[in-house]
């Protein structure tokens, strides 16, 4: 009995660490609007992104602490947005907009 139960969380265990697909990333063209570095988040006003997100002004965490550094309000920027699901996601390689 005490197998089984242990076989079992076992397999459960499996099931759900091969559950969690990977990020996708997406490219993001927009304009930063506001910077608030305690929390190291960007304000940015963009278009649509991929199949993600439509056009809209929000925040993102910027990642690594240098892409965060790029950033100055007004900036016209295009970047890549990592999403690992509708609660994880931010920002990074950032560069300037042509």
């Amino acid at each position: 009995m005490t197998r089984r139960i242990v076989l079992l969380l076992a397999a459960a265990t499996l099931i759900s660490c091969g559950s969690k697909s990977p990020p996708k990333t997406y490219a993001m063209q927009g304009q930063v609007k506001a910077l608030d570095p305690s929390t190291r988040t960007a304000t940015i006003q963009h278009g649509k992104i991929g199949d993600w997100m439509e056009a809209m002004t929000m925040e993102y965490k910027v990642k690594p602490d240098a892409e965060f550094q790029k950033l100055h309000v007004g900036d016209r920027i295009q970047a890549r947005v990592v999403v690992a699901d509708d609660l994880n996601y931010y920002v990074t390689e950032v560069k300037p907009a042509p």
